[in-house]
């Protein structure tokens, strides 16, 4: 407390009524089933914070697949952890970056084969959250067509949750998610010569 208690006063009613309406969405919430997350946008973090979710899932004892879209290099810090924890399976099935491999129909086959068994996935009732790493480019180099990975999304199990991650999110999947966060850029230090650093970007 301050040494104004009339300002200690108003501070104490403005917490009391936030409070009454957080407490009224709360209750509201009442739904329990699965969701669909997309995190997309320009800046750093969005694979970060999947595989943070893919760890609390773990740790309440859920299943988790990741099937990695575009990633190639099986030497990631995430994948030398969660890849070998009870209960979740791990694929890194890209071909890598597209200016590298500098070969779409190699990259589209190796698109296809990762949403085919991705599909297993997002139809198995025992797992409980599946991520879908870098997927988006998949939709914008047309490796894959969206509608039938949205039908698929619409017809997993009902508590399952899908997390979807990549740039340049279609505007489709951006309607049929239940959450979306848009990462910004504001400043990264590969912009300053600084190299990919070893838990820190991968």
């Amino acid at each position: 407390m301050s040494n104004d208690p009339q300002r200690d006063a108003r501070h104490v009613a403005r917490m009391q009524r936030k409070k009454d309406i957080i407490d009224q969405q709360v209750a509201a919430a009442d739904t329990e089933r699965g969701v669909l997350l997309v995190n997309t946008g320009n800046g750093k973090g969005k694979s970060s914070a999947a595989f943070g979710v893919a760890a609390r899932a773990l740790g309440h004892g859920l299943k988790v697949a990741v099937v990695q879209f575009v990633k190639s290099r099986s030497d990631t810090g995430e994948e030398a952890v969660l890849g070998k924890l009870p209960g979740m399976r791990w694929h890194v099935m890209g071909e890598g970056f597209t200016w590298e491999t500098q070969d779409p129909g190699r990259d589209a086959a190796a698109a296809r084969a990762a949403w085919e068994l991705a599909a297993g996935y997002l139809s198995d009732p025992g797992v409980g959250l599946v991520v879908l790493d870098e997927m988006t480019y998949a939709f914008k180099y047309q490796w894959l067509a969206l509608e039938p990975v949205l039908a698929a999304f619409a017809a997993r199990p009902p508590r399952q949750h899908v997390i979807v991650t990549g740039r340049g999110a279609p505007e489709s999947l951006i309607a049929a998610a239940d959450t979306v966060t848009e990462m910004a850029m504001v400043k990264h230090a590969f912009k300053d010569g600084v190299k990919a650093m070893p838990g820190m970007e991968f």
